[in-house]
């Protein structure tokens, strides 16, 4: 392999791309890792918020947790465990109609293991990459224009007591118009336990209708108070006796989810000339595991055509 050709650009310290550029070096390839955001994580981020005691709080407010059922992946993820950056959750889950008002589809723990990152779902990244001179590249972000993609509100919530009505600690809804998900935050492992933490993720549907009523801007303070009031009322509507909060913030995810996967047999979008590889979530399916082996597919091709030159 030349060293003189084996650098490797990668734009994106989402899971994808730091999963990516870590299979890169680990075979020998220079890597240099950029991204517009602060640090590594993507949707997988951790929020820093002070409550008005000044204590601070984290929330996951992106993907709440992860499952596998791909080798390669579970490979890196007990990899991951055994360095202490994964544990299992180990929690019930579950449903809750909101016409009854009843909890449904009760998942018992041990069924399918749920795994997040320690102390915060972007601790993996983290360790993944190095922290990088933060910057953008505007020419790769044209070619993903078209994917159709759903928007997401988060609404995180700090509680003085723990919700003990709530016999799961994370489920979905149905038949709410405004809600798709909630999950408590706290009960991770190696999260802190000064309060009781809920995270709410809205409906794209929901999403959708702030966003036309507002524009694609980033969302003023009034907005994203409104959103999160009207997701806070949904929630106490599900007659779960829900107390008032300690500390209540939205958060607006523009691009939540891939609405469509566009290379699911190649796993990333590969241009030999140009040697490019984009990967992501979009490219296999909207969630971590799919971002981690189109992470790797991409890893796969670079290394590929560099061991040639």
């Amino acid at each position: 392999m030349n060293n003189a050709a084996s650098k490797v650009t990668v734009v994106g310290s989402g899971i994808s791309g730091a999963v990516c550029a870590c299979t890169l070096a680990r075979n020998g390839i220079s890597v240099t890792l950029f991204d517009s955001a602060r640090g590594p994580g993507g949707r997988m981020s951790q929020r820093r918020e002070t409550s008005e005691d000044g204590n601070e709080m984290l929330f996951d407010h992106g993907a709440p947790f992860f499952t596998v059922t791909n080798n390669d992946v579970l490979a890196l993820v007990r990899e991951w465990e055994s360095g202490g950056l994964v544990a299992e959750w180990k929690v019930n889950l579950g449903s809750f109609d909101r016409v009854s008002k009843k909890f449904v589809n009760i998942q018992q723990d041990g069924m399918n293991k749920k795994y997040v990152g320690v102390p915060g779902m972007n601790s993996i990244c983290k360790a993944l990459c190095h922290q990088p001179d933060l910057t953008f590249a505007p020419d790769l972000a044209v070619k993903l224009e078209e994917i159709p993609v759903n928007p997401c509100f988060a609404l995180m919530l700090a509680f003085s007591k723990p919700l003990s009505p709530i016999p799961v600690k994370g489920f979905s809804f149905q038949d709410s118009e405004v809600l798709s998900w909630a999950h408590c935050d706290s009960s991770k492992p190696g999260r802190s336990a000064h309060s009781e933490r809920w995270v709410l993720h809205s409906t794209a549907d929901y999403a959708r209708t702030v966003i036309a009523q507002t524009g694609l801007q980033k969302p003023s303070e009034a907005t994203l108070k409104k959103v999160a009031e009207e997701m806070f009322q949904e929630f106490q509507g599900t007659g779960l006796s829900i107390p008032l909060p300690i500390f209540r913030k939205a958060h607006r995810w523009g691009s939540a989810f891939p609405a469509a996967s566009i290379a699911k047999e190649e796993r990333c979008l590969w241009d030999v000339k140009k040697r490019l590889a984009i990967c992501g979530d979009f490219c296999v399916s909207p969630n971590v595991e799919g971002a981690i082996l189109s992470g790797l597919a991409a890893a796969s091709k670079l290394t590929e055509i560099l061991s040639c030159l």
